[in-house]
């Protein structure tokens, strides 16, 4: 097998995540339904460690069975257990463990063996059909190993306790984002809104624009990620609204009324930057006439954004992880250790692993803020958003400059499209702000920009031909699932090609299966 692809899954990361969210479903829900919440949680713990595992592979089709033992055992070894195969067939594979990852003391909380059945069913049944999870022995029940059978033919399985899986669809996602949306605003509005009042008015509220599929998924990483402890790292261009994406995790996480405080690691001096983060002590140094708190002590109990984080020095960066690990720092200059309650949500525009990989970065600091991680797309990735983008911005700048531009011309339009927006949404606001003062009338109809002399007209074709033929097929795809109730058997013989492939396009075209299906 290759090398696992979930080799940088945090255990204690994962086991604090999935007891917190068990413990605050618990207390919503009651003790008794303790079973049905882990075999929930589990479930949807299942579909994102198959994404992962689907992109760090580069695998659309439905897993074998070599690739579903490397994602069960990665999964699982992974977060602290010690699972190895013993025998694989098509009909049946059975794994066995020494070492539980939630440690002896899950012999007080057997019920958290679920979660093994309901991860190892779930992902099987979506890649199999159909799943029966046999735990023949459990460390849970005082057997001292873990031997779990899971069969994957109905036939096999017949005469074997333990749980069937037979849903092949993925538990069921957010449908309506406008809601989600509508939600993280709302939250988003209420913290600006109380900070509007000691803040400058030329501060904007903050709106994310998520039209396309990548945002929307962004927007539900956030709601899955904001109530955890976790830390977080922001990639992307520059200009792409990593700021905002850190305030809005804030603003859905418990700490949303504690402070939010952004600090951008480069524009400050390197012989600097200790003080500035960690504080310092009176004499510290020449002109350190008093006691300064640094960021982390006047952030405390909320979330410090850290952008540009690759720009620190090499001391800061020792000191930073030790405060992300201890939970405690030592202002410059002194002596008196400081215990400090604060999230860490990072950002950058490089990539971090390739300055690990220079020693330019902490390869310990690097896992320590990498928890998760959320690659925000660069503007010309989401085009969908562009409409929606202008839109808002005009608004701000007419109540800025008191105008009346109420739209865009259709050529004003083609050339935002055409433009490939290097400086993402940031370059768009400077383009429009300039425009906009040159305005005349209700419709924008100049734009100052210069689009690049067309030199792959021959490319260009290809791509339009290429996005056509794709609408075409994502259409035929959904007409066919609608014809067939979502019987994949159907639809791969009415279009003339294998279940795979048609799973691959699923995936392709972001088609939820159970949105085609009858209920029974």
């Amino acid at each position: 097998m290759n090398k696992n692809p979930l080799a940088e899954l945090t255990p204690v990361f994962f086991l604090q995540t999935f007891i917190l969210e068990l413990m605050h479903a618990s207390e919503q829900q009651g003790q008794k339904h303790c079973e049905q919440l882990i075999e929930h949680i589990a479930k949807t713990a299942g579909c994102f460690f198959e994404e992962t595992y689907r992109e760090n592979t580069h695998k659309s089709e439905q897993l074998d069975s070599e690739s579903y033992t490397e994602l069960i055992l990665g999964i699982k070894n992974n977060i602290g257990g010690k699972f190895s195969l013993v025998s694989s067939n098509p009909d049946c594979i059975t794994v066995t463990n020494s070492r539980c990852p939630f440690g002896e003391q899950v012999t007080n909380f057997p019920e958290l063996c679920r979660m093994t059945s309901s991860v190892f069913g779930g992902i099987a049944a979506r890649n199999f059909g159909y799943a029966k999870v046999e735990i023949k022995k459990s460390i849970a029940r005082q057997d001292g190993q873990c031997d779990v059978c899971v069969y994957t033919n109905p036939q096999a399985a017949k005469g074997h306790a333990g749980m069937e899986y037979t849903d092949t669809t993925p538990v069921k996602e957010i449908n309506d984002i406008n809601e989600l949306q509508c939600r993280i605003e709302t939250n988003m509005q209420r913290l600006w809104y109380k900070q509007s009042r000691q803040a400058s008015k030329k501060h904007q509220s903050p709106v994310i624009i998520a039209k396309s599929p990548m945002m929307q998924k962004i927007l539900q990483s956030i709601e899955v990620i904001a109530p955890t402890v976790a830390t977080v790292l922001i990639q992307g261009q520059t200009g792409v609204g990593k700021e905002l994406i850190a305030r809005a995790i804030h603003a859905m996480s418990e700490r949303y009324h504690k402070p939010f405080i952004a600090i951008n690691c480069g524009a400050i001096p390197e012989s600097l930057i200790e003080s500035a983060l960690f504080g310092h002590e009176k004499g510290a140094f020449t002109g350190a006439i008093e006691v300064h708190q640094g960021y982390f002590e006047r952030a405390e109990g909320g979330t410090l954004f850290l952008d540009e984080i690759d720009s620190l020095s090499p001391a800061a960066q020792t000191r930073l992880l030790r405060v992300i690990q201890e939970g405690e720092l030592e202002r410059v200059g002194g002596k008196q250790t400081l215990a400090v309650d604060v999230r860490i949500i990072s950002a950058t525009n490089q990539n971090l692993e390739g300055l690990v990989k220079q020693d330019l970065f902490r390869n310990d600091l690097y896992y320590r803020v990498n928890v998760v991680r959320l690659n925000i797309p660069p503007l010309a990735e989401r085009p969908e958003d562009l409409p929606y983008l202008v839109q808002l911005i005009i608004q701000r700048l007419n109540k800025r400059y008191n105008r009346g531009v109420e739209s865009v011309s259709r050529e004003v339009m083609r050339k935002i499209r055409a433009y490939h927006w290097p400086g993402n949404v940031r370059e768009l606001e400077n383009i429009l702000e300039r425009s906009i003062l040159f305005a005349t009338g209700k419709e924008m109809t100049e734009l100052d920009l210069e689009l690049p002399a067309k030199t792959k007209s021959v490319v260009e074709w290809k791509g339009v031909k290429e996005h056509a033929l794709a609408k075409i097929e994502q259409s035929f795809l959904e007409t066919a699932l609608k014809q067939h109730h979502g019987n994949i058997k159907r639809v791969s013989e009415n279009m003339g090609i294998t279940s795979r492939a048609v799973y691959a396009k699923l995936k392709k075209y972001h088609i939820n299966l159970a949105d085609f299906r009858i209920p029974d």
